[in-house]
């Protein structure tokens, strides 16, 4: 009898083990998905796309650990809780991290933006000393059509800079450079082909 109780009593701590492992961890899922959300809410998907996919990844994979556990008869969420506890811990890092990249992003359009209105500049103080001789009239005319193009464009990227759009602005101002500096190029050009055909130039 004593034996039997003696059995009994093992299998009750076996099954109370059991059901200690078995128990879904909500908390730790609910704060992993928190951890995540909250660098989306960030920013992270605009400032840190790559890491923060790696941390969304993360969490979906913990989260499908879950799943397969729910489905067993006897379940161990030990693993689960492992990649729940990383995912979360690698979302906070990144958060952390944000501000950083987020200024660096900042300071990048800002000066691109500086460097096109340069260039812009530039190119209408190039484009005012164009030779104005037969022919040219409709480059010179083209030229200043494009011109006015790039400054409309330039309004426009202040306030991508405004809506944190950093990305977008930084490239823009990038393609606004190119575009001026193109214009510089061709007035440059203009002007010593120019200088080369002038009567009695001296070879």
């Amino acid at each position: 009898m004593r034996k039997m109780w003696s059995v009994l009593a093992v299998n009750v701590l076996v099954v109370l083990a059991l059901a200690g492992c078995g128990s879904q961890p909500a908390q730790e899922m609910q704060s992993a998905k928190a951890a995540v959300d909250a660098v989306v809410a960030d920013g992270g998907e605009k400032f840190a796309p790559a890491e923060t996919k790696g941390v969304s990844d993360a969490l979906n994979a913990a989260m499908e650990e879950v799943k397969t556990q729910d489905g067993k008869f006897f379940k161990n969420y030990d693993k689960a809780k492992e990649l729940l506890a990383k995912a979360k811990g690698d979302a906070e890092t990144l958060k952390t991290g944000l501000a950083a990249k987020k200024e660096q992003a900042k300071s990048e359009a800002t000066a691109n933006l500086a460097a096109a209105g340069d260039a812009v500049k530039a190119a209408k103080a190039a484009l005012a000393k164009a030779p104005k001789g037969k022919g040219a009239a409709a480059d010179i005319e083209a030229m200043k059509g494009d011109l006015q193009g790039l400054e409309a464009a330039l309004a426009e990227v202040q306030p991508l800079i405004a809506g944190q759009d950093y990305a977008a602005a930084r490239d823009k101002a990038a393609g606004i450079k190119s575009k001026a500096d193109e214009v510089s190029t061709a007035v440059a050009a203009a002007m010593e082909k120019m200088a080369a055909a002038k009567p009695g130039k001296k070879k």
